[in-house]
């Protein structure tokens, strides 16, 4: 789960719930309009609007759903309707994976739900007499650890995508007598290697920064305490 994909989740989600509120009030606002006009019939009836609005709703959750990457420590409820026996609801391990009946460990880290679907489609063609697959983010939690100068050092668990500075929040924020939030190191495992991440917290904190660093599971984030010089 990158910056930009995470920041497009939700912005995703930000534009789908302005949408549904105001479509939410047009039935109430036409209604309204109707008794003050005297008006026997309307363009747009309060049936269109619920309509309408039910539509939104449909396509912000396949947007959401398309843009959305599984990651570990998910929680996959997966069904087949036409085949109940191989329905199951298991979480996605440390090393990406899942394990299915009959086809074994799948990678599924990195997949949209609607992309491990047709997967699964495809991996029990010959089982299934209806080429249908759901596959359900039940939950998702993000495991973080935090160490260094902040209050309340340990891991963390997230149910929603968090940024370095959200973590270190949610840590009890920073010791300010000892930290050093300009020097942050995010440490993070990719594919067989450590990799390290500087960050200027401080710049975030006085705004000066505005992309934030989304976080991924098993992110450690180190805060440095700060050396005077006498």
């Amino acid at each position: 789960m990158n910056i930009h994909s995470n920041s497009k989740v939700l912005q995703s989600f930000a534009a789908g719930k302005r949408r549904l509120a105001s479509l939410a009030m047009l039935p109430l606002a036409l209604i309204a309009a109707g008794m003050l006009t005297g008006c026997k019939t309307q363009s747009f009836s309060p049936t269109d609007a619920l309509k309408e609005q039910a539509a939104v709703a449909s396509e912000v959750t396949r947007t959401n759903s398309e843009l959305l990457k599984l990651q570990e420590g998910d929680v996959l409820k997966i069904s087949f309707p036409s085949s109940p026996t191989f329905d199951t609801t298991q979480q996605i391990r440390h090393d990406g994976r899942i394990t299915m009946s009959l086809v074994g460990d799948i990678d599924v880290v990195g997949m949209t739900p609607s992309e491990l679907e047709k997967k699964l489609v495809d991996l029990y063609a010959a089982q299934l007499s209806s080429k249908l697959v759901t596959v359900e983010v039940v939950s998702s939690s993000i495991p973080i650890y935090v160490t260094g100068m902040v209050l309340r050092p340990g891991k963390i668990l997230s149910n929603h995508p968090i940024t370095a500075l959200g973590a270190v929040m949610e840590a009890g924020g920073f010791d300010y007598n000892t930290a050093n939030p300009k020097d942050v190191v995010v440490t993070r495992r990719e594919g067989n290697t450590m990799k390290n991440y500087k960050l200027n917290l401080k710049a975030v904190l006085q705004g000066k920064q505005d992309e934030p660093f989304f976080l991924k599971p098993y992110d450690i984030i180190y805060v440095p305490q700060r050396f005077s010089i006498f």
